[in-house]
């Protein structure tokens, strides 16, 4: 009795919160893009490794860009594969590209922050995007981008980029990805200058130049997994205005393709979220399972008042689910999946904090970084 009315209070006020929160989250393609005498200098930075089979996609409509004055800036970090290749032969052809090779890590440093540092040092841009290389950008983005920051009078506008999926089983995981992360980050709290709430997508980050040195650069974050989450950490930290919006189309990822690739490619930082802590590990996916798992589970068992409380905490996150299915264009009925992709979701939390811990630290970009400095290293 005790547990279903505690998890039916947790979700009513849930439902409340995101009710609120989520429609002040700014729509990009609400805000009108800008005329060219408008348009400030804009670098756009990224780092690949071995990423010769989506570069090439995404870098052609990186410089398809409708935006007067920009340059793009690939750091190749230590690519054994043809991404080396493929950017020298676009920069060949297109000057604002500039290419940028690194054949060795310092030591202190992740290999990703390291390289979106150097591609920071070759750049002029009095605007900073921060993106990956597997990342589609829209013609308009830039131009409804920095519109929508300077509209809102911020330093730092992070975009909710949608996610493409293909197989079923990409769809019950991203949807629940998706509320875990609102539920999680709240994101609209980033733009309130009174909140402590922060938020970053690695997809697409656009800060000032001058917001971006003031906040320490990426030197910052030299250590740091979890390091476009951080970003928005620093600029608020900073004492500047962060904000979020809806990217919608305007930037697409193939976040990992397949479920094995999603399961791979998390094990790495899905520990790191919760700062190398073993404990908050323990507590979040027990708090998944007891909220998202439990109420579905005791439903058909559940008579009277309890087969009432268990509803409630059952149909509020399908509730939630179906906005996020509707916003990423998938069918509705994946919310129903939700305590699928909740059990999903705290196998891989804990497989990530085994494997972390009986390595000793994590393997990224095939380099081994220990817990001692990863847990040095955090923001």
């Amino acid at each position: 009795m005790i547990a279903l009315s505690l998890a039916a209070f947790l979700w009513t006020v849930e439902v409340l919160a995101l009710a609120q929160g989520i429609p002040s989250i700014p729509a990009l393609a609400n805000t009108p893009p800008l005329a060219d005498a408008d348009c400030p200098t804009v670098s756009i930075l990224f780092a690949a490794r071995d990423e010769a089979e989506e570069l090439p996609g995404a870098l052609a409509t990186f410089l398809t860009v409708d935006y007067p004055r920009y340059d793009v800036v690939a750091v190749d970090d230590r690519s054994v594969d043809e991404t080396r290749t493929i950017l020298d032969a676009a920069a060949r052809k297109d000057s604002r590209l500039k290419s940028v090779h690194l054949s060795s890590l310092p030591q202190g440093w992740l290999g990703k922050p390291h390289a979106l540092q150097r591609a920071y040092e070759q750049s002029s841009g009095e605007w900073l995007v921060f993106t990956d290389a597997d990342v589609h950008f829209a013609p308009d983005l830039l131009r409804r981008a920095i519109g929508l920051a300077r509209e809102k009078g911020w330093d730092h506008l992070t975009l909710l980029a949608e996610a493409k999926m293909d197989s079923p089983g990409e769809k019950v995981m991203m949807a629940f990805f998706a509320l875990a992360f609102l539920i999680g980050s709240r994101p609209w709290e980033a733009q309130q200058a009174n909140s402590r709430g922060y938020s970053g997508v690695g997809a697409f980050q656009l800060i000032r130049r001058s917001a971006y040195q003031k906040m320490g650069t990426h030197r910052r974050l030299a250590m740091e997994v979890v390091d476009d989450m951080k970003v928005g950490k620093l600029v608020k930290a900073a004492r500047l205005r962060s904000g979020v919006a809806r990217g919608g189309r305007a930037v697409s990822v193939y976040w990992h393709r397949g479920v094995g690739n999603i399961v791979r490619g998390t094990t790495k930082n899905f520990f790191a979220t919760t700062g190398f802590s073993a404990w908050r590990a323990a507590a979040q996916i027990c708090g998944v399972l007891y909220l998202c798992v439990f109420p579905a589970v005791a439903l058909p068992f559940a008579h009277g008042v309890l087969r009432v409380l268990a509803g409630i905490a059952v149909v509020a996150p399908v509730l939630i689910e179906s906005g996020v299915a509707w916003e990423s264009r998938i069918s509705p009925l994946y919310a129903l999946t939700y305590p699928i992709g909740a059990a999903i979701f705290a196998w891989m939390l804990a497989r990530s904090t085994v494997v972390t811990l009986w390595q000793g630290g994590i393997v990224w970009r095939g380099t081994f970084y220990s817990l001692k400095e990863l847990r040095r290293g955090l923001v």
